[in-house]
């Protein structure tokens, strides 16, 4: 079984459709100040690391 992140885990669920209370009362560990981190930190990701295609 493939190692799954917690950031990637939130990021997950929130692209499956999951709202924030919908997570925060699933994992009542969670804060929405985390779920708020994790969508900083994919959006930083995006940033800094930009795909540009090879040419053939």
């Amino acid at each position: 079984m493939a190692h799954v992140s917690a950031v990637e885990f939130i990021l997950e669920l929130l692209a499956a459709g999951q709202s924030d209370s919908e997570i925060l009362a699933n994992y009542p560990g969670l804060t929405r100040e985390d779920i708020l981190a994790c969508l900083a930190y994919a959006s930083y990701l995006a940033h800094e690391y930009k795909a540009f295609p090879i040419p053939a």
